[in-house]
C-alpha cells in the first residue's frame, strides 16, 4: 500500500521522525508541519492545492523565485556532466568561472575565493582565517574577535561565540570562545530628531575606544553591515561601516562583513558594503548566492591575507580547513544562473520599484496603535510591533505575538515568520505589486489579530 499523500498523513509521518530546525517541537501538536508539493515563483502549494505567498524568501535565501526555469535549466545541464569532485587536488569549471566573477563583482581588493557549505561555515571560515593569519606573521597573541550587540552570525560554536542573541547563545556559553562585545549603532535607539547617521557615527565612539584598547589582542571586527538581520531586523546607517574601515586600518585589525543575509542586492545594492564605500578584509556570501536552490558560501579575501599561507609545506603555515562538498559543480552552477540573472535582467535597477511599492506598502503602519516602527532597507522592510508605540515599551515574548501574526499569515495564505514582536518582509525579487499589497494586507489584517486584548 502507498503511503497517504494529504497534508495531514504527511505531517502524522514527518512528526514521527523528523526534528526540525530553530522549532520547539511541542509547538506542532496544535500547529503541525505544512508539507510543501511544489514551488513556483513567490508561491508555495501543499498537497490539498492550497497556496501560501513566500514572504520571508524562504529564510531569506530565494532571489528569483520557486522553481525558476533559468536556473532549473544550469542544474539539469551540470547534473548530466558532473554533480561532484573534490576540490582538493582537483577543479572543474562551474566552481573556477563562479570565483572568477564573485571576485570582479564584489568590493574591490577581494581577490581570493574560498568555498564552503553554509553561512555559519561561512563565518568559521573567516574567524578561523584571520586568526590563523596573524599567527603566520608570528602575532599570536592575537587571538579575539570584537562583534556587535544584538549581532547574530550563526549557529556553529565560533559563529554563536561572536553573536549576541541570547536566544540561541546561552544555553551553550560554557562551550564558546569570549568575544568583546560593543553597543550596536542600531537606530531603533536613536534620540527623537536625530538622523540615522548622527546616531551611529555617536556610537562609533564605543568601538573606536575598544579597539584603542585591545587592538594589540584582536584579530578581526566582524559586523552585518546596515541590517542586523536575526537580531529583529534592526537597521544603521553606513556611515559606522566607513568609520569601522578606517579604524580597522588604523589599529591594524581584520574586518569580517558578513553579508549572508544583506548580500545579493537585500539593501538595494549588490553588497551592503557597496553604500559605504569600502572593502572588507573578508566577506562572507550564502543564502541568495545561488537563488535558494543549494547551500553553498564563500569567504572572499586579500591578497596579503592568502600570501600569508602561502608557503613550502615544511612551513605548516597552510590553511587545512575543508568541507567535503566545497565547491560543489551543481551548487556552483545554480550560482551562475543566478549571477546571469543579476546581470542581464540587471535586477539592482528594476528593484527599486520594488522598494517603492515595499515602502508604500508599509506606510500604512507607521501610525497603528502598536507599531513602534517602521523601517527599511532596500528590500527588506520590518514592522516593530509594541504594546505601547509612543514609550516602545515591548509586548513579553511568553505572549508570543508574532507567532500570532504566522498563524493568521498562515490562514490567509501568506508566509511571514516574524522575528519576535518584528513582522517583516523580504520576498523574492519576482514578487508583483500586486502580491506586495495582498502579503502587506494580510500582515495588516494579522498585526490587528496579534495585538488584540
Amino acid at each position: 500500500m502507498e503511503p497517504a499523500t494529504g497534508n495531514a498523513a504527511i505531517a502524522e509521518r514527518d512528526l514521527a521522525v523528523l526534528w526540525h530546525p530553530c522549532t520547539q517541537m511541542k509547538d506542532h501538536e496544535s500547529l503541525p508541519p505544512i508539507p510543501i508539493r511544489r514551488g513556483a515563483g513567490v508561491w508555495l502549494e501543499d498537497f490539498e492545492g492550497r497556496r501560501y505567498l513566500d514572504a520571508i524568501s524562504s529564510w531569506w535565501v530565494n532571489l528569483f523565485g520557486h522553481a525558476n526555469p533559468r536556473i532549473n535549466a544550469a542544474v539539469r545541464d551540470q547534473l548530466a556532466e558532473l554533480e561532484h569532485v573534490m576540490l582538493a587536488g582537483f577543479t572543474h569549471l562551474p566552481a573556477l568561472e563562479l570565483a572568477e566573477r564573485l571576485v570582479r563583482i564584489t568590493p574591490p581588493a577581494l581577490t581570493r575565493c574560498f568555498f564552503a557549505d553554509n553561512g555559519s561555515s561561512a563565518v568559521e571560515v573567516a574567524l578561523k582565517m584571520s586568526f590563523h593569519y596573524w599567527c603566520n606573521l608570528g602575532r599570536n597573541n592575537k587571538n579575539k574577535f570584537v562583534n556587535l550587540t544584538n549581532s547574530y552570525h550563526g549557529e556553529t560554536l565560533g559563529a554563536l561565540s561572536v553573536g549576541d542573541i541570547p536566544l540561541y547563545k546561552k544555553t551553550y556559553h560554557p562551550l564558546l570562545m569570549q568575544s568583546i562585545p560593543v553597543p550596536s549603532p542600531d537606530c531603533f535607539w536613536r534620540e527623537p530628531g536625530q538622523s540615522w547617521a548622527e546616531h551611529s557615527t555617536r556610537l562609533f565612539s564605543a568601538m573606536r575606544e575598544t579597539l584603542e584598547r585591545y587592538h594589540e589582542e584582536v584579530c578581526a571586527v566582524i559586523v552585518e553591515p546596515l541590517v542586523q538581520c536575526a537580531g529583529s531586523m534592526r537597521m544603521y546607517d553606513p556611515a559606522y561601516l566607513a568609520l569601522l574601515r578606517t579604524a580597522c586600518d588604523e589599529y591594524g585589525v581584520h574586518l569580517i562583513a558578513d553579508e549572508i543575509a544583506v548580500g545579493f542586492g537585500r539593501t538595494g545594492t549588490m553588497f551592503a558594503c557597496e553604500q559605504a564605500g569600502i572593502s572588507p578584509d573578508f566577506l562572507c556570501l550564502s543564502k541568495g548566492l545561488t537563488g535558494g536552490y543549494l547551500p553553498l558560501s564563500a569567504v572572499l579575501t586579500r591578497e596579503e591575507v592568502y600570501q600569508a599561507f602561502y608557503a613550502d609545506y615544511h612551513h605548516l603555515t597552510a590553511f587545512l580547513h575543508s568541507h567535503s562538498y566545497t565547491g560543489n559543480p551543481l551548487a556552483c552552477r545554480a550560482a551562475l544562473a543566478t549571477l546571469d540573472i543579476f546581470e542581464q535582467d540587471r535586477v539592482i535597477e528594476r528593484n527599486i520599484g520594488l522598494t517603492e511599492a515595499l515602502a508604500a506598502a508599509g506606510a500604512r503602519f507607521a501610525d497603528h496603535p502598536h507599531v513602534a516602527e517602521v523601517r527599511q532597507c532596500g528590500m527588506i522592510l520590518a514592522i516593530e510591533m509594541a504594546r505601547d508605540r509612543h514609550t516602545r515599551e515591548p509586548y513579553p515574548w511568553q505572549e508570543r505575538r508574532g507567532l500570532r501574526v504566522y498563524r493568521h499569515a498562515l490562514e490567509h495564505g501568506v508566509l511571514l515568520r516574524p522575528l519576535g514582536n518584528v513582522i517583516y518582509f523580504m520576498p523574492p525579487y519576482v514578487i508583483t505589486t500586486d502580491e506586495i499589497e495582498l502579503m502587506a494586507q494580510v500582515a495588516w489584517d494579522s498585526l490587528a489579530t496579534a495585538t488584540m486584548d
